[in-house]
């Protein structure tokens, strides 16, 4: 199976416009294109945002019984289905379906040279396998009419969908990799383990052959105290999308545009900063700079980058988003896993014991 990259992620929201209204105004995406029951779908609404190389498809319910209300109703707001682009759709639905996924819509012509096909995924997330015969426009004809592009582009701070990360309850790490190993031909890339204080987490991040596709699966350690795993599975109610991860080239820049517009970050203590060359080495951004924002820094064997979490977006604290800066490095940080979760703790344990009361 030849999966070039996400060719788009789907939301299932409460309020697609509110959703919509946050991601333009806080993030800098733009309205793409408008569905509904008048352009084909039945009992729901959609808009289509877009930056860069990334689109988002954000998808509320209109009745309690359309699939996006009753996963809102089961989890929240969140990623309901990751779009794979592939070259040849019967061939990929064939290998998806021979390595264990199931079914859920077979290949259909929406014209345009664009076909579709769905199947499942991990929990209550779907994969949309998409092929393109032509350019990206138009998204999904006959269900979503495309908008006139925005004269003004704003700043296209964001580029792609660098990965997604995906909490798994305990016992489903291994079986989550093998699926997307035999159904989808990825490959294991990164493991670690993680510890912070009492608490332990396992780790590993799986990529299509593209390097266009790459999904950090994290599972809690039941050994340990309980953590923000356990928390992300408790609060979603299952497995699913903790963040996913923009690549930015300034994250400096985007993470000083964003919190102007209201955004906050997870941020780690200063004491962080003043061993970071000892650590890590010259850093090729200003230290002043990194330290004034709070984002992290790691290498791996091919070079540099830079993370940052956002503070979470999700009235359950499910859901968040990461900025990430690539100075050519692959993978991930073993530093920078940990001190991200660090970062994140911090915020969500006043959280957990408001839960707890």
């Amino acid at each position: 199976m030849n999966i070039l990259g996400i060719d788009h992620i789907e939301m299932y929201v409460g309020d697609a416009r509110q959703t919509a209204y946050v991601l333009c105004t806080a993030f800098g995406f733009r309205v793409r294109g408008q569905g509904g029951p008048e352009t084909g779908l039945a009992g729901q609404r959609s808009l289509l945002l877009g930056q860069g190389d990334i689109r988002i498809l954000v998808t509320t319910g209109l009745a309690a019984d359309h699939p996006a209300a009753e996963y809102v109703a089961r989890h929240g707001d969140g990623v309901a289905v990751i779009g794979f682009g592939v070259t040849d759709l019967a061939e990929a639905y064939a290998t998806a379906l021979a390595g264990g996924a199931t079914g859920l819509l077979p290949p259909a012509e929406h014209g345009q040279g664009v076909r579709t096909a769905m199947v499942s995924g991990f929990g209550d997330v779907t994969h949309r396998l998409v092929s393109r015969a032509g350019s990206a426009d138009p998204f999904l004809p006959g269900a979503i009419d495309m908008i006139a592009p925005d004269p003004d582009h704003g700043d296209e701070l964001l580029q792609l969908i660098d990965h997604a990360a995906i909490c798994l309850p305990a016992g489903e790490l291994d079986p989550t990799v093998d699926f997307y190993t035999d159904a989808f031909g990825f490959g294991e890339i990164f493991s670690e383990y993680i510890e912070v204080g009492e608490q332990g987490m396992e780790s590993r991040v799986v990529q299509s052959p593209s390097g266009g596709v790459t999904f950090t699966l994290i599972q809690p350690d039941t050994k340990r105290s309980r953590g923000q795993i356990d928390d992300f599975v408790a609060w979603h109610g299952g497995a699913g999308v903790q963040h996913l991860a923009f690549a930015t080239d300034d994250i400096v820049r985007a993470v000083r545009t964003f919190a102007d517009r209201g955004v906050g970050f997870s941020r780690p203590p200063a004491s962080y900063y003043d061993v970071l060359n000892d650590r890590v080495g010259e850093v090729d951004v200003p230290l002043a700079e990194l330290r004034d924002v709070g984002v992290l820094v790691d290498r791996d064997h091919w070079g540099q980058l830079y993370q940052i979490f956002t503070q979470s977006l999700h009235v359950r604290r499910t859901f968040f988003v990461e900025l990430i800066e690539r100075h050519g490095a692959r993978t991930f940080g073993s530093r920078n896993i940990r001190a991200l979760y660090e970062a994140k703790e911090r915020e969500l344990a006043a959280q957990r014991e408001t839960a707890a009361s």
